[in-house]
């Protein structure tokens, strides 16, 4: 960012350069956040909030962007596609020059229409679903919108490939939530590709988002010749699968793996305790057993502000980074690297110059947007072992 340069001048010149400067800093470059703070997917839009919180706190400790400070506006959609588009509709109202969010893939498709109606960009930090960037034909890409993610086309190839080669399995069984069109693309996307490798599909099994006992299909799927069982879903209902099919007979070891729905503090809960959760795999984009440095000294800095704020607020937020907290970080980064390349708050100008933004090195990788403005960068397959991450391995584009 640009350095404010001190100069000593005379007492009249001096004096009015500081009248200058309190005008100017009363003028604040405004950022919405539009996520999910309530509600079942609550532990996704928290960890990002207090990740554009931060990433806010220390820009504008540095002096903020081309001298001016950058203010943070949030509203909470509760993932409700109804409330997220009142929200953005809100937001572009108080005048932002962007937005973060959603967290989710639905919430960030509902709010594209009006980012592009009032040519206001909407930056998803973990939005997947390769619908989310693309106008409702599904091949034109939406100029206003953008991801600092992986899509799922991706993950759901390096999860079939991996249950393939590292697993070296033939045959793999694919559970669905048929409510959730995240679900629904990855279980499409890894079953093209695990046959594509020349394994077999030998079932998928779908079930409503609102379910809770999958007993009777887990004792089903368990009569069945298959080598590794692929749940396509977040951990609201992966972790009661992976509970309960470490009850079922002849599934109390089955490789399991699963997408980035899976990183989630209550996954161990959810499964009934961290000894069901073994010979778990899920793909992810940020890992705190990286070795890059920047990626620990990312972590120590979350720890530090997060703490503060805990004690200050009377909150009890985790000071241990998320893959979403690592996303929101590097979203909000490449937003006020493109505000500041773009040296306006215009809402085009800065739009252009997001999607100008060359590569850039992030915590979670080295980042580029492809022509439909999707992140091309690495994933992690992560290990859980008693619902603790044992091993992380980097798997490039």
């Amino acid at each position: 960012m640009k350095k404010t340069l001190v100069v000593l001048f005379s007492t009249l010149i001096a004096v009015s350069m500081l009248s200058a400067c309190a005008k100017k800093a009363a003028t604040t470059i405004k950022i919405g956040a539009n996520l999910e703070l309530t509600g079942d997917v609550s532990i996704y839009g928290i960890p990002e909030k207090v990740a554009f919180e931060m990433a806010v706190a220390e820009i504008n400790a540095a002096g903020g962007i081309n001298g001016q400070q950058v203010e943070l506006i949030s509203y909470d959609n509760a993932y409700d596609q109804t409330k997220a588009v009142a929200n953005a509709q809100k937001l572009v109202e108080d005048g932002v020059v962007a937005m973060l969010g959603s967290a989710t893939s639905g919430m960030t498709l509902a709010i594209a229409p009006v980012a592009e109606s009032s040519k206001v960009l909407t930056f998803t930090p973990s939005g997947t679903n390769s619908k989310v960037t693309l106008e409702s034909d599904l091949t034109t890409t939406n100029p206003w919108v953008f991801r600092a993610c992986f899509i799922d086309p991706f993950q759901g190839k390096v999860l079939a490939n991996f249950a393939s080669t590292s697993l070296t399995a033939t045959k793999a069984v694919v559970m669905v939530n048929g409510g959730s069109e995240y679900s629904k693309e990855l279980a499409r996307i890894f079953s093209e590709q695990f046959v594509a490798n020349g394994g077999t599909v030998v079932d998928t099994v779908t079930y409503a988002d609102a379910d809770t006992d999958y007993n009777a299909s887990l004792t089903a799927i368990a009569q069945k010749d298959f080598q590794v069982l692929f749940v396509a879903d977040y951990a609201k209902n992966a972790g009661l699968i992976i509970g309960q099919a470490r009850s079922t007979a002849g599934m109390e070891t089955t490789p399991i793996i699963g997408p980035d729905g899976f990183e989630d503090p209550a996954l161990n809960t959810l499964a009934g305790g961290a000894d069901k959760v073994n010979n778990v795999y899920f793909s992810t984009h940020f890992s705190t057993l990286s070795d890059n440095a920047k990626v620990a000294t990312f972590i120590a800095a979350y720890k530090t502000y997060v703490d503060a704020q805990n004690t200050k607020n009377g909150t009890s937020n985790s000071d241990v980074p998320s893959a979403l907290s690592a996303l929101a970080y590097d979203a909000a980064y490449m937003l006020f690297a493109a505000i500041d390349n773009a040296n306006s708050t215009d809402t085009q100008k800065v739009r252009d110059a997001l999607e100008a933004l060359p590569s850039f090195e992030g915590v979670t990788g080295t980042i580029t947007f492809d022509a439909q403005h999707n992140a091309v960068k690495s994933a992690f397959l992560v290990q859980l072992t008693n619902g603790v991450a044992t091993s992380a391995t980097l798997i490039n584009p």
